[in-house]
């Protein structure tokens, strides 16, 4: 049986997370620049967010670029910006019922890729489908400083109390406000760290690491992950006694 036919239907996680990590070690290893990686890896995006929606995930978020990854070589970073802009094909959001967001520090991105992407955003506001989430300039300290920030402002208004200040209170500040926390973190590439990425959200996340490097990641890669979390038990604290009641 292949691990589409293996995936229970009715425990499809609602919010997968992805940090698609080995674009330019793949490049690498056929003899290419890093940018031949992340237009590779770019033709990933299209298969898992279509096999994504089809599967019922209510919400995919996306790694696409951390704050972190201004400090690399210019170069890469334009080729980067170009490549988003080519990759948003509206078309597949409209196929396949899809709405499109993004988080993070928007401010840092050039004009013309905000542009597109807002653009991309309000032509698939209409679709009922999955959203799909792309993490542009994104941080988990960046997004905590600015959620902190935020509810510092309005405690200095008086519209809060420091008391009142609860995990409500910090989930209805963040850039992910509009959405559950993950049930699944993937990460891709061999390397077995979160990278600064929804470390908030992800504190009961089930995580699932593996050596595929990203735009070798496709739909049965991507359903072996979800076979892999419907064999865990998610106790949240509790007892396995609990969760069984």
């Amino acid at each position: 049986m292949t691990y589409l036919e293996q995936i229970d239907p009715t425990r499809v996680p609602a919010h997968v997370a992805i940090i698609m990590d080995g674009n330019g070690r793949w490049a690498k290893q056929r003899g290419q620049v890093r940018s031949y990686g992340h237009q590779a890896g770019a033709k990933s995006v299209h298969v898992i967010a279509e096999t994504a929606a089809r599967l019922g995930v209510r919400y995919l978020t996306l790694y696409t670029f951390s704050t972190e990854n201004w400090n690399r070589p210019a170069d890469e970073v334009a080729a980067l910006m170009s490549l988003l802009m080519d990759s948003l094909e509206e078309e597949t959001f409209m196929k396949n019922n899809i709405s499109f967001r993004i988080i993070g520090d928007t401010d840092k991105l050039p004009a013309p890729v905000l542009a597109r992407l807002r653009l991309c955003m309000e032509r698939t506001a209409v679709n009922t489908g999955m959203c799909m989430v792309l993490a542009l300039s994104y941080s988990s300290k960046w997004e905590l400083t600015e959620a902190a920030r935020r509810i510092a402002a309005e405690a200095v208004r008086g519209e809060l109390r420091p008391e009142d200040i609860d995990e409500t209170v910090i989930d209805r500040h963040l850039a992910t406000s509009f959405m559950p926390d993950p049930d699944l973190l993937i990460r891709t590439g061999g390397e077995l760290r979160l990278s600064n990425y929804l470390l908030w959200q992800c504190a009961y996340s089930e995580l699932y690491f593996c050596d595929t490097f990203w735009p070798d990641f496709g739909e049965e890669e991507l359903c072996k992950a979800i076979c892999d979390y419907q064999q865990r038990e998610r106790r949240f604290g509790k007892t396995s006694e609990q969760i069984l009641k």
